[in-house]
């Protein structure tokens, strides 16, 4: 008879150790998609913002919910092992789900669905791992709320990159003149709603961090109650504002980021599109403003027409001629030749008076009339300077037609 063979016992440590809670895991197995289908109608019950989302976007929260209990399962089967949960629950839904649904409605999400698994404990755990479950669920839903949060920063940050270049693209289009329907879409996205007004502001930028000047020229855009596009090109900070007709007051209100030295105003505009000729304004009123020491801060890109003109604008030149000297013109030659002689008397009103050979009341009149006419007085200092550069430039314009 053969001598029987002996078998080893198999070695402890090649057997898996059984789960301590395994009555509960396997029950909690079994019921984790009864307590999704739960979650999902508690959510239905109490939140209006479910109720009222579209089918895709409730179906993608059910997947959420489902994901984060399965995720608990998980947990519980392998306490000691590092959790992916972002992952693990987040991850089953689209990146746009961010956008459709904000980190409350998130937070109210997670919530309902941790009431939910945590009234059903004492159905779910075996006899006498009540407590046991409960420790777990608090453990897993602290965890739920870092990675929620994580989600919601990774996806605003992400946003804000996005946002900053896209922001950056309409600043520069606007700047350069380029802008187009495209633009305007950009802008849309970026929350401009199209104001009635819209003016742009140029002036140096400050050193350091460009996202903080920017985030202060939000700051102070939000206070004023405008809406802004903004940036850092190159050495100069741009602002595009809407919400007001009063340039001036738009700039004084959101001056405080700019670096010392000028900060020009265009001309308000009717939409983005056109924000293109306030921009160009600002742009030249800035290249021009060091001929004007004097001058105001900040100051308006037509308060600085004539130094524009001297320095080559062509749309300052035309401005001048088309708001003062054809006007002028129109309104009868004595008009110009009262103001020509005033301002060669050295704005006197009797010498002006004693070589037109008429009273000085009658000069005054005249004068008057020239303030109506153009809006730009003789009698002060600066109008009288913009108003000679705008006769020069008349003169000059009427001889090249003759010629």
């Amino acid at each position: 008879m053969p001598d029987s063979v002996s078998h080893p016992a198999a070695s402890p440590a090649s057997q898996t150790p059984a789960h301590p809670h395994a009555a509960t895991l396997k029950r909690l197995e079994h019921s984790s998609g009864r307590l999704a289908a739960r979650a999902i109608q508690r959510m239905d019950e109490t939140l209006p913002w479910y109720r009222a989302m579209p089918p895709e976007h409730r179906s993608w929260i059910g997947l959420v919910a489902q994901a984060g209990i399965a995720a608990f399962t998980e947990w519980f089967r392998h306490p000691e092992a590092p959790q992916a949960i972002s992952t693990d629950v987040f991850g089953t839904a689209p990146r746009e789900l961010t956008r459709a649904v904000t980190l409350r409605q998130t937070v109210e999400m997670v919530r309902t669905t941790i009431e939910v698994m945590e009234s059903a404990i004492d159905d779910v755990a075996a006899p006498g791992d009540e407590a046991v479950l409960r420790e777990a669920l608090l453990r897993y839903a602290r965890e739920i709320a870092f990675a929620t949060a994580q989600v919601y920063a990774q996806a605003a940050e992400a946003r804000g990159a996005w946002d900053a270049r896209l922001e950056s693209l309409v600043v520069n289009a606007v700047l350069s003149g380029e802008a187009d329907e495209g633009t305007v879409s950009r802008a849309a996205a970026l929350g401009w709603n199209a104001p009635e007004y819209v003016c742009v502001l140029l002036g140096t930028a400050p050193d350091g961090d460009s996202e903080l000047t920017v985030e202060a020229i939000r700051r102070a855009a939000r206070h004023a109650k405008l809406q802004v596009l903004t940036g850092v090109l190159g050495s100069r900070l741009v602002v595009i504002a809407g919400g007001s007709d009063n340039p001036l007051a738009v700039a004084k209100s959101l001056i405080g980021p700019y670096a010392a030295g000028p900060v020009v105003a265009g001309p308000v505009v009717t939409d983005l599109l056109a924000a293109t000729r306030s921009a160009a304004a600002a742009a030249a009123g800035l290249r021009a403003s060091a001929a004007w020491q004097d001058a105001p801060r900040p100051v308006l890109a037509d308060d600085l027409l004539p130094e524009r003109a001297m320095a080559s604008d062509p749309a300052a030149r035309d401005q001048l001629v088309e708001e003062i000297y054809r006007p002028l013109q129109e309104a009868g030659s004595a008009l110009l030749e009262t103001l020509s002689v005033y301002l060669e008397q050295a704005s006197s009103l009797e010498g002006a008076a004693r070589m037109l050979f008429v009273h000085p009341n009658t000069v005054r009149y005249r004068l008057r009339r020239v303030t109506d006419v153009t809006g730009w007085s003789p009698s002060d200092v600066r109008s009288a300077f913009t108003l000679r550069i705008a006769l020069i430039l008349g003169r000059l314009a009427a001889a090249e037609q003759r010629s």
